[in-house]
């Protein structure tokens, strides 16, 4: 557990709270559904474009496109380009990727786990 002390003592681009802080705009980037995904499904290894659209269902060519460029700029995915035609283009989870994912499939887990209780909070506030 994080307390006040400590968040105290973070430098301003790291403390989550601050509005101009770099770590918020990093989680910003990270904390959205289409980065999780792609970061869980890289998280089985190497892909291509293609395929990684098919293992991230719903995922438009523009939504992936633009979050595999943000992955890439905040250096959590590695893009090679083969010099072949057409060019093969592979991504993969950088260090600090792999890293994320761990907390990724903490997430899953969560969300696998207390699936039925959620279900039930949202049937008892809807009804």
């Amino acid at each position: 557990m994080v307390t006040k002390q400590q968040l105290n003592d973070l430098p301003p681009d790291a403390d989550l709270r601050r509005v101009d802080s770099l770590a918020r705009e990093i989680f910003s980037d990270v904390a959205n559904k289409w980065a999780l995904l792609i970061i869980e499904a890289l998280g089985e290894g190497t892909l291509r474009f293609s395929e990684l659209r098919g293992e991230v269902e719903g995922i438009s060519h523009k939504m992936l496109t633009q979050n595999l460029r943000m992955l890439e700029r905040n250096g959590l995915v590695d893009r090679t380009v083969y010099p072949t035609v057409p060019p093969r283009v592979e991504y993969t989870l950088t260090e600090p990727g792999r890293a994320l994912r761990a907390t990724v499939d903490a997430i899953c887990e969560w969300t696998q786990q207390y699936l039925g209780r959620i279900e039930d909070a949202r049937g008892r506030f809807d009804g």
